[in-house]
């Protein structure tokens, strides 16, 4: 039998998952198969495809309801599918590593309590990414599990771009800007010279993570130098739901004066603000796009401005910038949103060309920009099977 690596991204109510082989160093063009358990807690709806696009699987299953039982499904029809494979390991994407976690590495019960401590840090992601740990070892509890974390690849920014005007004693704690969407950068990273040419991906690069959740990330060599969010994933530019950044002292108004709990501001902050509270309407970006509202025009407006603030900020902390990338589910998909990004980075060098934006790039600025701008797809999913393939290897290196 062939072996196969299992990714799994767990969220509130949905387990997204792929299967890689794992047999070699997994590449998307392997891929066996993807899909996602949706709505736990409600309906669920179970949709699979394999790598053409391909439908595999789509029903509802009423009789599912939590973490454990979609987990058990889905071995169940992986087992029952592709007969072919065995699963040697599990790739997890985990938000929040903390200062411990510069690398993924092998789940075991000591790095379990470890990320339990820091799901205040990310209490929309935390607890569901270690619940699909704990339910699958629970199903399958000889089956190696990987933790790949959101924050490791901002681990290369210099002290100072880490740090809060905090008290010592509070930094020391671990109060302190750590960034997220590593994964996906790390994966815009690795295919930064294949794209853009091998010189020009060691320059100075900002990409855009523009999804439902959203951040930007300053790269030189390659390597993290700053980035937008911090201490949280509420920080840095509106998200679908979430605000970005956000002067303290309104937190301190609402709990003061509005006599807000904290539950009641973290509700606020985290589901009801960013583009759905700003437009009132919808936090979905082709909905406002589409919309004839003007609080939805705002919405989408307060998106670019906050962009072009946070691309300016980035450039100055990479002394310049010779390229702008764009990626996630916005990014990739909302030509019009890179349009107006990139017409109000003029003043840095990017001169679009309107037919390639429209088509999709993936270089969407002329051929004689003074900096360059790219649409490239993000693959999270490839970044986690590829960093479990290696930790189960070397693993099995050592055992031989």
């Amino acid at each position: 039998m062939d072996a196969a690596i299992l990714v799994l991204n767990a969220g509130s109510s949905s387990i997204k998952f792929s299967l890689f082989p794992g047999e070699q160093r997994p590449s998307r063009a392997d891929l066996i198969c993807e899909g996602q358990y949706a709505g736990l807690g409600h309906r669920v709806h179970f949709t699979a495809r394999d790598r053409a696009g391909a439908p595999l699987a789509d029903e509802h299953l009423p009789e599912i309801s939590t973490h454990e039982q979609a987990l058990a499904a889905l071995l169940q029809w992986l087992q029952r599918r592709f007969t072919e494979h065995h699963l040697i390991a599990a790739g997890h994407r985990v938000v929040h590593g903390g200062t411990l976690y510069k690398a993924p590495v092998r789940m075991d019960a000591k790095v379990v309590a470890e990320l339990t401590r820091l799901v205040p840090l990310a209490p929309l992601h935390q607890p569901h990414n270690l619940a699909a740990v704990a339910a699958l070892n629970k199903l399958h509890p000889r089956l190696p599990q990987v933790a790949c974390f959101d924050t490791s690849f901002h681990h290369t920014q210099p002290e100072v771009a880490t740090l809060f005007a905090l008290p010592r004693r509070l930094t020391e704690e671990g109060i302190r800007r750590y960034g997220f969407h590593g994964l996906s950068y790390e994966y815009i990273a690795s295919v930064l010279p294949e794209v853009i040419g091998a010189d020009d991906a060691q320059d100075r690069v900002v990409v855009a993570h523009l999804g439902s959740g959203a951040s930007m990330c300053a790269m030189k060599q390659c390597r993290s130098v700053a980035t937008t969010m911090g201490f949280t994933a509420l920080d840095g530019l509106p998200m679908s739901r979430r605000c970005g950044s956000l002067d303290p002292g309104v937190v301190l108004y609402l709990m003061e004066e509005k006599k807000m709990t904290a539950a009641a501001v973290s509700n606020l902050l985290y589901q009801s603000s960013g583009l759905l509270g700003v437009s009132g309407l919808s936090d979905d970006m082709k909905a406002l796009l589409a919309s004839d509202r003007p609080s939805a025009a705002e919405a989408v407006e307060l998106f670019v401005y906050r962009i072009c603030r946070e691309l300016g900020s980035l450039a100055a902390a990479l002394d310049g910038l010779d390229a702008l990338v764009f990626t996630a589910g916005i990014g990739e998909h909302a030509p019009e949103i890179r349009r107006r990004v990139c017409e109000n980075a003029a003043w840095l060098g990017v001169e679009i060309d309107e037919a390639a934006n429209a088509a999709g790039g993936p270089r969407i600025s002329k051929a004689d920009s003074k900096t360059s701008a790219w649409t490239i797809p993000t693959d999270e999913d490839l970044m986690i099977a590829r960093h479990t393939w290696r930790l189960v290897g070397t693993e099995k290196e050592r055992k031989d």
